[in-house]
């Protein structure tokens, strides 16, 4: 998710290191150093699961609960919750409460975005 660069100081002209990111995948930083998840959430399924994960698209994630009165919202928070080991104090629904497509945000945690991902796709198929 994220590598090290090298730059020369302009006063300096000390080698420095710099991290940067990329957003090239579905779990990033947020400008806060929050990890976010994007998630394309197909509520009403007969399990909870995660059936993929598409740069573009983001996280597919079969939800049990049907898409009424934030049903469908609180059992993906708790499903991803369980699948992470984290409190679902640690999850919030950052945007798309009303929408398929999803943006979740992880905080007070130590996972890394990749930690995350390594996470999510080994859940794939279970």
């Amino acid at each position: 998710m994220s590598k090290q660069t090298k730059k020369k100081g302009k006063s300096t002209g000390k080698t420095l290191e710099v991290e940067t990111t990329v957003d090239n995948g579905p779990v990033r930083l947020d400008k806060n150093g929050h990890v976010t998840i994007k998630v394309a959430a197909k509520p009403g399924a007969k399990q909870d699961a995660i059936t993929g994960i598409d740069p573009e698209e983001g996280v597919a994630v079969q939800i049990s609960a049907p898409p009424q009165e934030g049903e469908a919202n609180a059992q993906l928070v708790k499903y991803l919750a369980s699948l992470l080991g984290v409190s679902k104090g640690c999850l919030s629904l950052d945007r798309g409460a009303r929408s398929r497509h999803k943006i979740v945000v992880l905080t007070n945690t130590s996972l890394s975005p990749s930690q995350v991902e390594d996470i999510l796709k080994s859940q794939i198929g279970r």
